[in-house]
This record gives structure tokens, C-alpha cells and sequence, in this order.
């Protein structure tokens, strides 16, 4: 019994005739054979979910830098937090919630480490620059495995590399902007709608801001965590049923709302004193780590890199940074560049 082929034909009896279905996908970068008891886009999530670059999640930083209490976010909980919205608006929508969660899953895959601060970092030092999106997709497409890459859909490929927005506009009607399938749409937006809602919680955790701070414009939102993460997926939903299933959207005052958070949030959050002098400390430790190893092969090699022979040893090096944890850049600029204690055997 083909366990894939009768998954395909559920998907054809209750999926949304704009949900992109598993048997029509575009295929992959190199054929293989179907396996026999999940769909394409279900094996892509798995193969994202067991990847190294998954678990090294863990250890990268969302906004605060190596923080005291275990209840702040990591890249890793912020990815499972997105997967989650963009499962639930998949959902209602009868899209095709395979394909929505591998998106979510691997949309954060290249990631430096210590945050933004690190993609700023490679940005400036990389010619050409550097963004994350597409170390992702580098990711998948080549890093893991040891040079033979995950091998995903194009689609699931397409929908990690458009997903961020940075800070434009939330509804681009761009084609290189927006994901080519409805299932990444919904990801872009729910990438936006996580780190907004935990960036907030986990910046009231610290104490850098009180609940009462938060301004007038977004209190159509709700004043707990739970209320605007619901006002936003409600929206979503309601929003994108309003075209008749055919696109993802969010109401005006809505987008309105999560463009004045996220502008607010930089404003006191993201590049206040007390975040940003961590930040500091940590673009030098990549900084003085791109040095090192630039200048030649050897020095990469020593330290642990494994650079490919076809690429040029700028690439090598950025992908060798890109793919460090906090803990791993610290731990090991500290072999390189500081005394160590000596062993008295």
C-alpha cells in the first residue's frame, strides 16, 4: 500500500483549489524517488526538522544576548512560534499545511549567530553583502549533508528565500517580493507577527519596558500577548477569506498596527543602550573571527572550518561564521585570541 498516494488524493478532496498540492509540486533540484509514505512537502519538513542547522538553532540568539533566565526566546522558539501561527492560518484557510510548516521550519536555517547584529557584521564585511534569507537557502540547497543539501521543493526553496521583509512594507504586491505559493505568503506574515508579540514579552521580562509603555497606535492589538497574537491571526484569516481564498492579507489598521510596533520596538528595544552594547562586544568577536580566517585557508581549516574546494575562501569563511551558535563564536574566539591557562601536568 502507497501511503503517499493516498495522502496526495486527501489533500485533492479537501484542500482549497489555491493550495499547492504535494503531487504538483514543481519537483526538486535533483530527481529522486517519491517515498512511499509521506508527500514531498512532508518529507521536506522532516528533513529540515532532523538537520544540524535545525538544532544549532538553539543557540542563536532572537534579542537578547545569552540572557540569565530560561524563559527567553532562541532562533529555535521563535521558529517553532511562527510554524505554529502559520499552521493555524493554513488551516483555517484548507491550505496546504505541509508545505506552510517546512517553510516556517527552515525559513531561519542560515541565521548568523548573535542575531541581527551578526547579519550586519557579514553584511559590511562580505562583498556583495550578506542577508540571511539567502544563507538559508545556501543552506539547503548545499551546506548540509556535507555538500549535498537537503534537496527540497522548489517550493518550499522559494518560500525560505522571499520570506523576509525586514522593515518595508508588510504587503508587497511585488512578484519578487511575495512567495510564489500561498503557504509562504502566510509564513512572511507570521514571521512578523512572532517576533513582534515575543520580542515584546521577552523585552517585559527584562524589565527594559513596562506593559503600560506600550503606544496608544497599537493598543488595537490588545494589551496582553495572547490577545494580539489572536487579533492578528484572527485578521489574517477573515482578511484573506474576504478575497475569496485567492491571496494573504491583513486589514488596514491591522498592518497599520504591526508596522507602529515593530517601528516602536526598534525604537526601544532593538537599539536602546543596554541591547546594543551586547551587540557591540559580539560584532567584534565576528569581526576579529572574518580577519582571522581570511587569511588563508589554513587558518580556517585549524579552527574547525570545512570550506569547499570550488568556492572562493570569502564564501567558504561566511558560511563557516554563518553557521556558529552564540557559545561557539565565544568559545572559540576566546582559543584564538586569549590567553590560555597552562596544563601543569
Amino acid at each position: 500500500m502507497n501511503i503517499r498516494l493516498i495522502l496526495e488524493q486527501r489533500e485533492d478532496q479537501i484542500l482549497s483549489p489555491f493550495a499547492r498540492r504535494s503531487a504538483d509540486s514543481v519537483g526538486r533540484l535533483r530527481a529522486e524517488e517519491p517515498c512511499s509514505l509521506r508527500t514531498a512537502f512532508q518529507h521536506d519538513r522532516d528533513r529540515i526538522l532532523h538537520s544540524k542547522s535545525f538544532r544549532r538553532l538553539k543557540h542563536k540568539t532572537q534579542v537578547f544576548l545569552s540572557p540569565e533566565g530560561d524563559h527567553y526566546r532562541t532562533r529555535l522558539t521563535h521558529t517553532l512560534e511562527v510554524a505554529q501561527i502559520a499552521r493555524t492560518v493554513a488551516r483555517a484557510l484548507a491550505l496546504n499545511e505541509d508545505l506552510t510548516e517546512a517553510i516556517a521550519l527552515g525559513h531561519d536555517l542560515g541565521h548568523t549567530p548573535f542575531g541581527h547584529a551578526g547579519e550586519r557584521v557579514l553584511n559590511e564585511l562580505v562583498a556583495g553583502g550578506f542577508r540571511h534569507v539567502d544563507q538559508s537557502v545556501r543552506v539547503v540547497e548545499v551546506l548540509e549533508k556535507d555538500g549535498a543539501g537537503l534537496n527540497l521543493t522548489a517550493e518550499v526553496r522559494d518560500g525560505i528565500r522571499r520570506h523576509s521583509k525586514g522593515r518595508g512594507p508588510l504587503l508587497g504586491v511585488d512578484p519578487l517580493v511575495q512567495a510564489s505559493t500561498l503557504e509562504g505568503r502566510i509564513v512572511r506574515l507570521a514571521d512578523i507577527i512572532a517576533y513582534i508579540n515575543h520580542d515584546l514579552d521577552d523585552a517585559i521580562r527584562a524589565g527594559l519596558i513596562k506593559p503600560g509603555q506600550l503606544p496608544a497606535e497599537v493598543v488595537i492589538l490588545g494589551q496582553r500577548h495572547s490577545q494580539r497574537i489572536g487579533t492578528m491571526v484572527r485578521d489574517m484569516i477573515q482578511s484573506s477569506l474576504a478575497t475569496g481564498g485567492e491571496d494573504i492579507r491583513l486589514s488596514p489598521p491591522v498592518v497599520e498596527a504591526i508596522e507602529g510596533l515593530r517601528n516602536w520596538l526598534f525604537e526601544n528595544v532593538y537599539l536602546v543602550r543596554t541591547v546594543h552594547d551586547d551587540f557591540a562586544k559580539a560584532s567584534r568577536v565576528l569581526r576579529e573571527l572574518f580577519a582571522c580566517f581570511i587569511e588563508g585557508r589554513e587558518s580556517l581549516t585549524a579552527a574547525g572550518g570545512r570550506p569547499f574546494a570550488e568556492d572562493p575562501l570569502e564564501v567558504s569563511v561566511t558560511d563557516f561564521i554563518a553557521g556558529m551558535t552564540d557559545r561557539y563564536a565565544i568559545n572559540l574566539y576566546q582559543r584564538l585570541f586569549l590567553p590560555q591557562p597552562w596544563k601543569i601536568l
